[in-house]
């Protein structure tokens, strides 16, 4: 029986491998505008420059202008049109005026993706209690608002595909991230109700897709806030230009849901429906030995929470190789 479950676990994983962008691809598309938060580094970069490569209008949304800027020039460079739109997800008036920009540029919304987040990394309650509520800010409060507008005009264009970050925190929460975990589950929540409420309005053309990645070497990790007295750190990550055209691939193929982006958040997620109690210890385990015993040492910071980072705007970040 092990040898059969064991199988079954093996073709599952094999099903779940990274999807590959095809030529035929662009038809779905050129011409589409895709509004993309959190553009300005890692995976929100990697899929505009990838969509805009396949002919989509960009919407770039990030609190750097000069760091879109740089984004832009790649997307022209490559065929496709950008429009800079620098913007705070936290502040609901930003996000109005991100929607109009982008209607006035290029007359509709095609695909709204909610991609912006932030962290702290430490133990709860040595986390200042001001750094969980930002976390919150960015990462729920901003794909409210995000969700709010886009689903909005959605409605009355009779079409549209909202995709909104999650994680697979957000099914196996990670000891010391813990709000990073609670807006990720929050996130596979709210969109959860979100389709109900398409499905019942009869909007067979809205589609809603919640992304659940793996840990993704991103400079996420260089910019988080960390209280742990160790640079942050996580386990066996995966590539961020491998895990951005897997998500261009969702946004044009996978049904309304959840999207797990490999088999390693395929695994995990599976083991927290099989086993969940083990799942979690075994997580708790591993982030502890990653994080808290062979992190190099760092000192207190709040990263990128409270202003836009001045590390490199790009879509790969350091980590692994650093790491090894």
């Amino acid at each position: 029986m092990p040898r059969i479950l064991s199988a079954i676990l093996l073709l599952l994983l094999g099903a779940c491998a990274m999807p590959t962008l095809r030529e035929t691809d662009r038809a779905e598309i050129t011409g589409r505008t895709w509004v993309v938060t959190g553009a300005s580094s890692g995976i929100g970069r990697g899929v505009a420059e990838r969509a805009g490569a396949m002919g989509a209008n960009i919407v770039l949304a990030a609190r750097r202008a000069e760091a879109l800027e740089d984004v832009a020039r790649v997307i022209r460079a490559s065929g496709g049109e950008a429009l800079i739109v620098p913007t705070d997800v936290s502040r609901s008036e930003a996000i109005d005026d991100l929607a109009r920009a982008a209607e006035r540029r290029f007359g509709r919304v095609d695909v709204w993706f909610n991609n912006a987040g932030v962290a702290a990394i430490g133990r709860f309650e040595e986390i200042p209690v001001a750094d969980h509520a930002r976390t919150v800010d960015v990462n729920l409060k901003g794909v409210i608002y995000g969700s709010h507008v886009a689903l909005r005009r959605f409605r009355a264009q009779g079409h549209g595909t909202l995709v909104n970050m999650a994680s697979v925190e957000g099914r196996v929460p990670l000891a010391y991230h813990a709000s990073y975990a609670a807006t990720k589950h929050a996130i596979i929540g709210l969109d959860g109700a979100l389709r109900q409420e398409v499905r019942l309005a009869g909007l067979d053309h809205v589609r809603i897709v919640t992304i659940l990645p793996w840990a993704v070497d991103t400079p996420f990790w260089a910019n988080a806030a960390t209280y742990a007295g160790r640079q942050p750190r996580g386990p066996w990550m995966d590539g961020a230009r491998e895990v951005a055209d897997a998500i261009v691939w969702a946004i044009v193929h996978a049904p309304a849901g959840e999207f797990l982006v490999g088999p390693k958040a395929a695994a995990a997620v599976l083991g927290s429906r099989l086993a969940p109690a083990l799942t979690t210890r075994i997580a708790g385990d591993v982030i502890h030995s990653v994080q808290m015993e062979n992190a190099p040492p760092a000192l207190d910071t709040t990263g990128n929470l409270y202003a836009p980072s001045p590390a490199p705007p790009v879509v790969e970040g350091s980590s692994r190789e650093r790491w090894r």
